[in-house]
């Protein structure tokens, strides 16, 4: 699936039809939420119910004006913030269960259509959403071509309303892959904040920290919105100023992520990163805003993506004693978060703290793979082994006896 997406241009009389929108979905997910609380919906079939009877309440006469198929999308989102409730408390998650809660009103908010409600012009540069709210036809900017794909491949259309204006993503049922020749090398990757990871080649990628380079403006965005007063004009332009710098940041962010993780998957044919939980690492309040700027966890997530698209296995492994390992013996050698040099007194090997861990990293994530490889090797040869004796077993019955020729 590919999500390509472009930005909407309008008059100020078609934004609001369009944020009127966006709030009429939000209010179908936040009254099936309210249902389920109730205990009204019991299912995804009943969520899909019941909001036809929100369309058929004279009390909302609003949420008949949203198309049908995106009244389904918002329950389905509902719905989905429920089951994965359910999962949470089934699997017993310590801690919070993420109860469902309502959604508030935020710039960042989207109204999702299905495969009705919008429609596209032949050049496909203009979009029309054809429901209810009328919000007309929307030229569509960006450097993505649609021409490549056909009508019935697009299967959803979000609208996303951001700071610095409205977007339209388009779902494509594409898979996409690309060929790439094999290179002969493997890679380990450490991640870290003084330098944002280094591999087992003994190669260091500097941490580009966005964050701290727009802190200062931000800051400044921020205390004069601090300034102004609440509801009036001149507070919407100031937040308006500063949620577009945050909007900076996290682009140059991503994009930054997504062009280093491309080039480290045409770079080599098998790669491994720590698994690390972020999450956790978090709660350091002192490091809190490094480890957020770093975006170890977006750039894995499009290592992963880069890997099948490349067909190049990406390996995680735990983290646990990669940087205390060493990766010439074996052996343990204790070391503070200070030193940044190993050096082992069993072997006499002496390399970088972080490339140790790279090198520990790739030789857990060749291990992991060749066990991977052997389990289903074994696995495969039994169940086909199983296979043939449950067809047997199963074909005894049904069989007479054959006669024994004399």
């Amino acid at each position: 699936m590919l999500i390509y997406e472009m930005k909407l241009q309008g008059t100020q009389g078609q934004y609001n039809q369009l944020d009127s929108a966006i709030r009429t979905g939000r209010f179908v997910r936040n009254s099936i939420i309210r249902a389920w609380i109730d205990r009204e919906v019991k299912s995804r079939n009943d969520a899909y119910k019941y909001c036809t009877k929100l369309a058929h309440n004279p009390k909302f006469p609003w949420a008949k004006q949203l198309n049908s198929m995106a009244r389904q999308a918002h329950a389905e989102r509902a719905w989905a913030a429920i089951e994965r409730f359910y999962q949470n408390c089934k699997a017993n998650v310590a801690g919070k269960k993420g109860f469902p809660k309502f959604k508030k009103y935020q710039i960042r908010d989207s109204v999702e259509y299905k495969t009705s409600g919008w429609k596209l012009s032949e050049d496909r540069r203009y979009l029309t959403f054809t429901d209810g709210f009328k919000a007309g036809t929307f030229k569509l900017w960006g450097s993505r071509n649609l021409h490549f794909y056909q009508i019935n491949q697009i299967k959803r259309v979000r609208v996303v309303r951001r700071y610095d204006g409205y977007y339209a993503q388009f779902s494509i049922d594409h898979t996409r892959e690309e060929k790439k020749n094999l290179t002969g090398t493997q890679l380990g990757i450490d991640l870290g904040l003084n330098h944002f990871y280094t591999d087992s080649a003994g190669e260091k990628v500097d941490n580009p920290r966005f964050l701290r380079q727009g802190e200062r403006k931000i800051k400044k965005l921020q205390r004069r919105l601090s300034r102004t007063q609440k509801g009036s004009q001149n507070r919407s332009k100031a937040r308006n100023r500063l949620g577009r710098a945050h909007l900076k940041v996290s682009r140059r962010r991503n994009d930054w992520a997504v062009k280093l993780a491309q080039r480290v998957i045409q770079s080599n044919d098998l790669v491994a990163i720590e698994n690390l939980k972020v999450r956790n690492m978090m709660k350091n309040h002192k490091l809190a805003k490094s480890i957020a700027d770093a975006a170890w966890y977006r750039f894995r997530e499009w290592l992963e993506y880069f890997g099948r698209v490349y067909g190049v296995p990406v390996v995680t492994v735990e983290p646990a004693y990669t940087s205390v390992n060493c990766s010439s013996c074996g052996e343990k050698v204790v070391k503070t978060l200070s030193t940044r040099t190993h050096q082992c007194p069993h072997c006499g090997y002496v390399a970088d703290r972080d490339e140790n861990a790279a090198i520990n990293i790739l030789q857990s994530a060749l291990r992991e793979l060749a066990t991977t490889l052997g389990h289903r090797e074994s696995h495969a040869s039994g169940e086909n082994d199983l296979c043939l004796v449950e067809e047997t077993q199963a074909s005894k019955p049904t069989r007479g006896k054959r006669k024994v020729p004399q």
